[in-house]
């Protein structure tokens, strides 16, 4: 893994904002793939808050590019730090990085992720163990490397990545966001009273290159289910704000996983069996 630290770049037409005072997203973001997606929304986000960066994706053209579009957009310090968060030593080193007392980091975004085509009765279960280290185990580590170091200074926050689907049973993918969900709520409940904000987004389907990448057939969603990524994470940072402990954003989104979570579960299977058929 290789790591740099960005110096601040042209500052032309940039303006740094100056979050309210009351505001607990402040200090410096570190955002896992935070080049791409959900993840660079949030970078501009927070950016725009005048937070500054700490950037950590798998690809250091991207990275590099993406943090100096950053810097001079918003006037802020920008990190970088290359890894692969499905190695362990790579995570090793991010974690290091969140513990580091004397660049202290404010808010954690657990966003790295990818889809899992993958059938549970694969006999191959590469892509599977790759997807548990990559969001099971890298959430984990990293999680509890930041709520250690946020603990003890007494205030910070961690927004971490679920999504709609780990309320519905559609594989490996929504088994893996459903621990991501359960995970963060108790972690939530170990941090209570620290001054430690934990949120779980669960997005639901959003414009990004994911879906592409993950080889979902996107043609079958309805166009209206739709969100895009800036909406997103302007409604969950709304929603750390105002402390809530789940991000659902979109009201479509919040009746949608209302019944998915409350609803009979022979009825969520059956729906959930007739989406997935639609989706090959």
């Amino acid at each position: 893994m290789s790591t740099g630290t960005g110096q601040r770049g042209p500052t032309v037409g940039a303006r740094r904002a100056v979050p309210p005072g009351d505001s607990v997203l402040r200090g410096r973001a570190l955002i896992t793939g935070g080049t791409s997606g959900i993840g660079l929304s949030f970078a501009h986000a927070l950016a725009a808050r005048g937070c500054d960066l700490v950037l950590v994706a798998r690809d250091a053209a991207r990275l590099d590019k993406t943090a100096e579009q950053l810097r001079w957009r918003y006037g802020v310090d920008v990190e970088t730090l290359r890894a692969d968060l499905a190695d362990r030593g790579d995570v090793a080193a991010v974690a290091a990085r969140l513990e580091d007392a004397d660049s202290p980091v404010e808010v954690l975004v657990n966003n790295a992720g990818r889809g899992v085509h993958v059938r549970l009765l694969d006999p191959d279960t590469t892509e599977h163990e790759s997807a548990l280290d990559l969001m099971v185990r890298a959430v984990l580590v990293l999680g509890g490397a930041a709520g250690r170091a946020m603990r003890a200074r007494g205030h910070g926050v961690i927004i971490n990545v679920s999504s709609v689907a780990g309320l519905i049973p559609m594989g490996m993918y929504s088994a893996i966001k459903s621990w991501v969900r359960t995970y963060s709520e108790s972690l939530a409940l170990e941090l209570a009273g620290t001054g430690v904000r934990v949120t779980t987004l669960l997005p639901g389907w959003v414009r990004t290159e994911f879906h592409e990448r993950a080889g979902i057939r996107a043609s079958s969603i309805p166009s209206g289910l739709w969100l895009e990524a800036d909406d997103v994470v302007a409604e969950c940072l709304q929603d750390v704000e105002k402390g809530r402990l789940r991000s659902v954003p979109s009201k479509r989104f919040a009746v949608l996983a209302f019944l998915a979570e409350h609803g009979p579960r022979p009825a969520v299977r059956r729906v959930t069996a007739q989406l997935s058929r639609s989706r090959r």
